[in-house]
């Protein structure tokens, strides 16, 4: 049987860090991959979320990053495949959940209403953004060095 997919919406949970990210999406982008590679082997065991999705805690996941715009061209790393989006990064996922989360458990990690009525018409459950792992602060981020002081 296939491992469950975690699709992730990086244009909308990358924005979960308060750090400039708007500046630097990329860079961003590639922090939130990086925080993703450990759910590649133990799925999200220890993330806070409801109790419909504690399926996601279990076996290892298929992780993959939905990125668009300035992140587009960000590499995949050994454990998280990054999809650069054509055209919109919402169309791409949903395209994705069709193709690649039939007949396997698929979850959607968006705080996109319309991205989450979409993918929930194609059988994919939601999981909200909070309980994905938080990425690493942007480097010489200046609120981190204010709180620091």
């Amino acid at each position: 049987m296939d491992r469950p997919l975690l699709v992730v919406d990086a244009a909308n949970v990358v924005g979960m860090v308060p750090d400039g990210w708007w500046r630097r999406r990329a860079e961003a982008t590639e922090l939130l991959r990086d925080a993703l590679e450990p759910l590649a082997d133990t799925g999200m065991a220890g993330c806070d979320l409801p109790a419909e999705l504690a399926w996601l805690a279990g076996p290892a996941l298929e992780v993959v990053l939905v990125v668009e715009g300035a992140a587009a061209g960000i590499g995949g790393s050994p454990s998280v495949r990054v999809v650069p989006a054509r055209g919109s990064g919402d169309d791409a996922i949903v395209n994705l959940v069709a193709e690649e989360g039939g007949g396997r458990r698929t979850a959607v990690a968006t705080g996109d209403r319309a991205l989450q009525s979409r993918v929930a018409r194609l059988g994919a459950s939601v999981v909200p953004p909070a309980a994905l792992p938080v990425r690493a602060r942007l480097p010489g981020d200046r609120a981190s060095r204010n709180r620091r002081g």
